[in-house]
Formats: structure tokens, C-alpha cells, sequence
């Protein structure tokens, strides 16, 4: 039947189209449709020409969608998840297999240690697992789920609050006995500081603590949280992380969390997921279990972000193990 009966683009176009919206991207559509970055642009164009309305905006490195673009997209996307879920049903596979991806040090040291109860409350479900460093994306990196830092605020993605992003200097019990008695947020200036520096001055500035002197120190930064505090554990120097991640390094006493002061990363942890997935259940049941696990008390007890008062950095955090 000719696609002047049916009212209907070809359908070739319409591949191209969903998939370099996307993408936002002919170059990395053309990539998964094996076609040439020409051929994606010019079945395009001819989608275009039949529409009478541009449905991109070619800019230097990448395209944007148009408004009559972005309402298209919506209901084309749909209509593929829709194709893809009905094929991928014949072969009882779609179900079968949960995706999720997440920053390292999350995945390791959070996610992972739970993802046995998951798997024996739903057997069923298989779970593949990654892990990235920096912005990540369900839609474009080809995963169920994504378990992010940021705002929470992503264009058509749903996402769920996990936990706050709140750091504060860490270090191994050598080092930590090596600090003055009591130790000050002072003392941690002469030693080897690991982490972002504009972390560490923000700490330190809410300290009380002037830390120009050390500014041109050459930088530690490790970029991943389990890498640095690897290294402080090593006796490398005292690591900006979050202790919430480290809790059974603490418990056990291979690292110290010298001071109450911690500092709020500006960015919170996230659950994200196309939003027009939603109802698929393999996610709403991650979903579920994960706000769950979330809403347990954190292990490491804090003090506000806000700047110290007197002494109040000086006051010794309860190292105990909560039951």
C-alpha cells in the first residue's frame, strides 16, 4: 500500500527523524542506523519538504529541534517505544532485563551492596549494570534507568530525590593521629589535600579557615570519590567525599571523619528515566524499591553546611556504628 493511501511519510524518514531527535544528533542517528550522516539529513530534508515545515535547527555542532520538531518528537518517540516494546514482548526479552547505569562511587559503594535483596524480591528480572562518569542520559545511552547528580530538573525525563550531595575532608586513622589534639580545621592544611580545590576552599572558608596561602598547590584530583578516598586510605592525604558512601570504612576504623562540618555539594543524587516509560514495570518496580532503600536514615550524622560558629568545627563527630 502506497504512503499516499495511507496518509503516511515514508517510513524510512521517520527512522531517521526519531532517531536524530533523539539523539540531537544526524551524526550518532546515522551511526545507529548505519547510514551515512547524508543519508539521515537527506531523508530529513524530504520530511521536511512534505511537512512544508523545518523540523531542525542546524547549528555548528549539533541540531535542535524546532518547535513543530519537538511536538512531532514526542509522538514519534512513542510510537517507537511502542513498536519496540511490541517486538521485543514477542521475544520476552523487554521485561527480562533491567539496564541502570550510575556514577561509580554510588554504584560500588551504594547501589551494589543492595542489589541482591532487589534480585531476590524479583527474581525474574535480570540487571545489567554500568557506571559513568559525567552526564548521563536513559534516552541517548541506551539504559532503563540513571542514577545522576543535578537538579532534577531534565526535559523529558522523570525523576525521583535519592539523597542529598554533602561533603566533607576524610582521611586514614595515621594521618587523622598526625593532626594537632584536638585536631583543627587548620591542621588539615599541611597535609595533602585530595579532591576538587575549589571544594576544599569552600570547606575551609566555612571553617573559618584562610586557605590563600595554599592555593597554588598543584591539584589532587581524582575525579571519581572511590578513587580518592582509596588514596586517602593509602596515607596519600585527607579526601573531599561524602561519607554516606564510606560507611563501612568508617565503622571499621580505616577512615576518620575528623569534623562535623560538612559541606552540601550544590548538587543532589537522582533517579531519572525517560518519562514516557514510566508505566513500564521492570522500572516502576526499581522505582519503588529504590525510594525505599533511600529513605533509610544515613549512617554518618552531620552538622548544616551553613558557616561555623565558634568551635563548632572542633567538635569530635560520634564515630559508632549504628545498629
Amino acid at each position: 500500500m502506497s504512503d499516499i493511501v495511507t496518509g503516511l511519510p515514508p517510513l524510512s524518514a521517520v527512522r531517521a527523524f526519531e532517531a536524530a531527535a533523539r539523539h540531537g544528533s544526524f551524526t550518532r542517528a546515522a551511526a545507529e542506523l548505519g547510514m551515512t550522516q547524508a543519508a539521515v539529513s537527506y531523508q530529513i530534508k524530504l520530511l521536511e519538504e512534505r511537512l512544508g515545515l523545518p523540523l531542525f535547527q542546524r547549528q555548528a555542532r549539533r541540531v535542535v529541534l524546532t518547535e513543530a520538531g519537538e511536538r512531532l518528537a514526542s509522538s514519534v518517540m512513542e510510537s517507537f517505544d511502542g513498536l519496540r516494546a511490541a517486538f521485543a514482548a514477542v521475544t520476552q526479552t523487554a521485561e527480562g532485563v533491567l539496564s541502570i547505569q550510575a556514577l561509580p562511587t554510588i554504584a560500588s559503594n551504594w547501589l551494589v551492596p543492595r542489589l541482591g535483596l532487589f534480585q531476590c524480591e524479583n527474581p525474574g528480572l535480570a540487571v545489567r549494570m554500568t557506571t559513568k562518569v559525567g552526564p548521563s542520559d536513559p534516552q541517548a545511552d541506551d539504559c532503563d534507568v540513571v542514577i545522576r547528580r543535578g537538579s532534577g530538573q531534565w526535559p523529558g525525563l522523570e525523576a525521583h530525590w535519592l539523597m542529598k550531595s554533602e561533603f566533607t575532608p576524610l582521611c586514614g586513622p595515621n594521618l587523622f593521629r598526625d593532626l594537632g589534639r584536638p585536631p583543627l580545621p587548620a591542621d588539615l592544611l599541611r597535609v595533602k589535600r585530595i579532591g576538587k580545590t575549589e571544594a576544599w576552599d569552600r570547606w575551609f572558608a566555612a571553617a573559618g579557615v584562610n586557605s590563600k596561602d595554599t592555593s597554588g598547590e598543584a591539584p589532587f584530583d581524582l575525579a571519581v570519590q572511590q578513587l580518592e578516598v582509596t588514596a586517602a586510605l593509602a596515607g596519600n592525604g585527607a579526601a573531599m567525599c561524602s561519607p554516606v558512601f564510606f560507611r563501612r570504612e568508617l565503622c571499621e576504623g580505616l577512615l576518620i571523619q575528623p569534623f562535623d562540618l560538612m559541606l552540601d555539594g550544590g548538587y543532589d543524587y537522582w533517579l531519572t528515566y525517560p518519562a514516557r516509560r514510566r508505566t513500564a514495570r521492570k522500572i516502576s518496580v526499581f522505582r519503588d524499591w529504590l525510594l525505599e532503600q533511600a529513605r533509610e536514615p544515613a549512617p554518618i550524622s552531620s552538622v548544616p553546611s551553613s558557616p561555623a560558629s565558634p568551635g563548632s568545627a572542633e567538635r569530635q563527630p560520634d564515630y559508632s556504628c549504628p545498629s
